[in-house]
C-alpha cells in the first residue's frame, strides 16, 4: 500500500491538533506530528535562522516517518498559513511511492473567537491569540490545498471527511 502523507494547516484554535489525534486513531499504521513541537520555545524568536532550523527538523522528521515502513499513514499539522511554508516542507521530502494531501482547515471569523476563547477560559492561550488567528485566515484562500470548512463540523465528521478523502 502506498504511504500517505497529510498536510493539515489552518489559523490556531480551528481544531488541527484534535482531528488528527482522532485521525491517528482512525487511519490504518498512523503517526501524527505537530509542527508547534520543532518550535516550543521560551524565549520565541522568530529570525531567519530559527525559521531555517525548525523547517529542518519538520522535513527531518517527517523524512523519517516516510522512510519508515511501519507507518502508512503520516499526519502534520502546523499553521502553514503561506504557500512558501508547504512548499519548503515539500521540497525537502523523499515523497516516492507517497500520496500527499494538502488541507487546509477553515471557519468563520466567529466561530474561531469562539473556539480561542474556550482555549483562553481553559488557560491555554492569551487573548491576543484571537486578533493573530483571525488575521491570519484570509491568507488560507491563495493556498494550493483542499479548504475544508469546520464551522459547522465536529472534529470527528471534520476526521470522517479526511479519511474519505484518499
Amino acid at each position: 500500500m502506498k504511504k500517505r502523507l497529510y498536510l493539515i494547516g489552518g489559523p490556531m484554535g480551528v481544531g488541527k491538533t484534535t482531528v488528527c489525534q482522532i485521525l491517528k486513531r482512525r487511519l490504518d499504521r498512523a503517526v501524527f506530528l505537530d509542527g508547534d513541537w520543532c518550535w516550543d520555545a521560551d524565549p520565541f524568536q522568530v529570525t531567519d535562522e530559527t525559521k531555517q532550523m525548525v523547517l529542518d527538523n519538520i522535513r527531518y522528521l517527517l523524512n523519517s516517518f516516510l522512510g519508515c515502513p511501519a507507518y502508512q499513514n503520516i499526519l502534520f499539522c502546523w499553521v502553514m498559513h503561506e504557500q512558501s511554508i508547504l512548499d519548503a516542507i515539500l521540497s525537502g521530502l523523499a515523497l516516492d511511492g507517497c500520496e500527499v494531501c494538502a488541507l487546509s482547515l477553515v471557519c468563520t471569523p466567529e466561530v474561531l473567537e469562539q473556539r480561542l476563547q474556550q482555549d483562553i477560559r481553559r488557560g491555554l492561550r492569551g487573548p491576543d491569540s484571537i486578533p493573530r488567528s483571525q488575521s491570519r485566515l484570509p491568507l488560507y484562500d491563495s493556498l494550493r490545498t483542499q479548504k475544508i470548512d469546520v464551522s459547522h463540523l465536529t472534529p470527528e465528521q471534520t476526521a470522517e471527511r479526511i479519511a474519505a478523502l484518499l
